[in-house]
């Protein structure tokens, strides 16, 4: 009994441990697996060539289109209004001098004719007077025992004759009040404008400082332009002892009905000032004839009232290289696929950037390429798969030669006729 039950407890453990030796023998008789290189997946990105040119800088800004001349009617004289042109209303133009109302003008062709009146007399008295001086004189040199004496003024008629000379210039002032208040009737345009607000019609009284409407001059239109004092290293903006020097170029943009329409402007001043909470200092820009209607300006109307970017043409940067703002990380560093297309981080110098641009000033070599996909852990001897960027900066970002690329081919015009 007792040999069965050991040869129960031991068989199991032969079995086990001959599948072990079994397993051992066949694994030291069997050769290892051949050890293959690992092969490195190269990371497919985009790049751009490195390009060294000289351009010159731009500064951002943006603006409201404001008229440089803006007025509000009044009424000099009162009376009933009797006569307003049809097209005074808000958007209607007018030349210089075009009749815009007329107040009723027949109280003041009465005052007309009686000052007229009143002048006439007044001559007639002066011209009277006149003559009884000059008899006067001729008394006192008949009379024998008045000779070698000197007559008095009031024996003259003097003070009579300057009393009548007095009324006549009198007279004639009162005249060319009635005459000016006649004009006056009649309500012009001072110059060429465009009505904005109509605020009096036919058939109303008005008094003097009555409010007829608002009205804007149409041959300059203005932009109070912000600018920085970081922006202000880039641009060189007139002062006041630079009067008559060459205004800075500005292109002016704006983006309506789905299209984005551009115009020409020009820095004509500072406003000298600097704003106490923004820190910021206006420069102002002009466009002439926004509305077109003078036959000077732009083809496409610059309506007043309308919000525009600027791009303030700058100082002139030699040999620097403009890339995608995107491309430059941590302020200073760029990707570059190196030799043998190998990742590679450069440490290069900055001189500007603005929304769509990076201008680096060192630290690239023409032809060198720069990677523009975006890597968030980039690891230097990274292997590189390469492409070419579809594009590569903003063509509105930069100026070449001093003068813009593409869209504002007028602008580079402007400068060539200066």
């Amino acid at each position: 009994m007792k040999s069965g039950k050991l040869r129960k407890i031991l068989t199991p453990i032969l079995i086990i441990g001959g599948a072990i030796g079994g397993l051992v023998i066949l694994s030291s008789l069997s050769s290892p697996p051949e050890k293959k290189p690992e092969q490195q997946v190269a990371m497919s990105v985009e790049t751009m060539p490195v390009e060294i040119r000289s351009l010159n800088l731009t500064v951002q800004s943006h603006g409201t289109v404001l008229p440089r001349t803006e007025t509000t009617l009044v009424a000099e004289v009162s009376g009933k209004l009797v006569w307003v042109s049809p097209e005074f209303v808000a958007g209607g133009f007018f030349n210089r001098d075009d009749e815009l109302l007329r107040i009723d003008p027949s109280d003041y062709k009465v005052a007309v004719n009686r000052a007229e009146a009143a002048l006439a007399g007044r001559r007639a008295q002066l011209a009277s007077e006149r003559a009884r001086a000059e008899q006067a004189v001729k008394d006192w040199n008949k009379l024998e025992s008045r000779r070698g004496q000197t007559p008095s003024d009031l024996v003259l008629r003097k003070p009579q004759l300057a009393e009548a000379e007095a009324n006549v210039k009198a007279a004639e002032a009162d005249l060319e009040k009635a005459q000016r208040d006649l004009e006056r009737t009649w309500i012009r345009a001072p110059y060429d404008l465009l009505v904005r607000q109509k605020a009096a019609d036919i058939g109303q009284y008005v008094a003097p400082g009555t409010q007829l409407g608002k009205t804007f001059a149409v041959d300059i239109a203005e932009i109070r332009l912000p600018l920085s004092s970081a922006d202000l290293a880039y641009v060189n903006l007139p002062t006041l002892r630079d009067r008559g020097s060459q205004p800075l170029r500005v292109r002016l943009s704006t983006a309506a009905a789905g299209r984005t329409h551009s115009w020409l402007a020009e820095i004509v001043r500072t406003e000298q000032v600097l704003d106490e909470r923004t820190r910021v200092i206006h420069a102002v820009a002009q466009v002439r004839d926004p509305y077109g209607l003078l036959g000077e300006g732009q083809e496409t109307t610059l309506p007043i009232g309308t919000f525009v970017k600027a791009e303030i043409i700058g100082n002139r940067a030699e040999n620097v290289v403009t890339l995608p703002r995107h491309t430059v990380r941590n302020e200073r560093e760029v990707l570059v696929a190196g030799k043998g297309s190998l990742l590679e981080i450069r440490q290069v110098e900055v001189i500007r950037a603005d929304e769509s641009n990076a201008y680096i000033a060192s630290g690239l070599a023409a032809g060198e390429r720069v990677i523009t996909t975006a890597i968030e852990a980039p690891i230097p001897g990274t292997r590189l798969r390469l492409g070419n960027s579809p594009a590569g900066p903003s063509a509105t970002s930069e100026i070449r030669d001093g003068s813009p690329p593409d869209s504002s081919d007028k602008l580079a015009k402007a400068g060539e006729d200066q």
